[in-house]
């Protein structure tokens, strides 16, 4: 078992290309972390250079107390799980997870007992015969997984493993995943641009853009925290409402001013919020609204609890998804999502009045971006 440790890491390409920018994190040992973010974000770039398949250009890679900059893949004592599976066709699956011990002189008889040990795990105890010809794709990837268990490494490397799984089988997989990291006790370092994934199975997430880290944080601290509004926008599904308003400080009140002047809306913030130093500095000035799309609301009960916080909204789309319903709204200029009660009377073309909970609301920076209250 091993902790790590990133030390301002870059990653450089000739032709001046940054793809990895002053990566800083400690990685506790046994933690599950995921990096996450779109594509070109610098995250499978990262998991190369721990893996020691990408040379770092500049800082310092420690696995335990070990400085690993310059040692080889295969000495670093660490495993990597392909998005391919990379499985040998001709092999059987037995012969595919004792590969790697069979290069290190493993004896046969513990070569056996890890790789059935590992089959029970992942319940593919039944396949070891099996060529990945006649395996599916799910089969294959847990396949991919006890080649990597039986190496009983101290760290496990996982570059978007699920996705080439339909959606029904990565759900299956996220659970199995996790519960192999609790079975197994060891560090698991996972890329996804997937934000579910993120948000279901990391005990803390790195959220990247630009090669640049924007956040580290558990899950739900993401989540209603975000430290500015990438974060914000990437994190939640569906994704966070956000348009600009003006903040204005009137008779001891703060308020959010906006739209258009024929659909101009003007709704208070709670003092809570209204009222810090931090946000009162932004007064006279245009901001960054966020409201996540639970905190817009059609129920009669949330337009009764926020009487100065209502909108009046066109209703575009609506989608009945069985426990929840979406509405897509247009307010004046303003296009929002809402998440409102599945049992919502809601249909195309209706013009509905929703509440929005003032309490729920983040503002970020119009030019840094960076949250100013959340």
């Amino acid at each position: 078992m091993a902790s790590l440790k990133l030390q301002g890491i870059y990653k450089k390409y000739p032709g001046g290309v940054v793809a990895v920018s002053d990566f800083n994190l400690e990685i506790k040992d046994k933690e599950f972390i995921i990096l996450v973010g779109p594509s070109g974000c610098g995250k499978t770039t990262t998991l190369r250079m721990i893996a020691g398949l990408e040379e770092i250009t500049e800082g310092d890679l420690f696995i335990g107390d070990k400085y690993v900059n310059d040692i080889a893949p295969k000495d670093r004592d660490i495993a990597m799980v392909f998005q391919n599976y990379a499985l040998y066709p001709h092999m059987s699956v037995f012969e595919n997870m004792a590969f790697g011990l069979r290069l290190r002189k493993t004896p046969k008889e513990e070569i056996k007992r890890r790789v059935e040990e590992a089959a029970k795990i992942l319940d593919i105890a039944h396949l070891l015969d099996r060529k990945p010809k006649a395996l599916s794709g799910g089969q294959k990837q847990r396949v991919a997984l006890g080649r990597a268990i039986v190496r009983n490494p101290k760290v496990f490397l996982l570059d978007e493993p699920l996705s080439n799984l339909d959606a029904k089988l990565r759900a299956q997989m996220r659970t199995a995943l996790t519960k192999l990291h609790q079975r197994l006790e060891t560090t698991f370092i996972y890329v996804t641009h997937d934000q579910v994934e993120a948000m279901t199975m990391g005990t803390r997430i790195v959220v990247m853009k630009d090669g640049i880290i924007q956040q580290v944080a558990a899950p739900q601290t993401l989540y209603e925290y975000p430290a500015n509004l990438f974060v914000a926008t990437f994190i939640g599904t569906p994704q966070m409402n956000v348009f600009d308003a003006t903040l204005l400080d009137e008779g001891g009140k703060t308020y959010l001013k906006f739209g258009t002047d024929e659909f101009e809306n003007k709704i208070p913030l709670p003092d809570e919020k209204g009222r810090n130093p931090e946000v009162l500095a932004y007064a006279g000035k245009d901001v960054i609204v966020g409201i996540r799309p639970e905190c817009i609301s059609d129920d009669p009960v949330d337009l009764e609890a926020h009487p100065d916080a209502i909108l009046k909204c066109d209703v575009d789309v609506v989608e009945q998804l069985g426990s929840v319903t979406y509405l897509y709204l247009t307010c004046g200029a303003i296009q929002l999502t809402a998440s409102v009660n599945a049992r919502s009377k809601a249909r195309h073309g209706d013009i509905v009045r929703v509440a929005i909970d003032t309490n729920r609301i983040h503002l970020f920076d119009k030019d840094t971006e960076h949250v100013i209250a959340g």
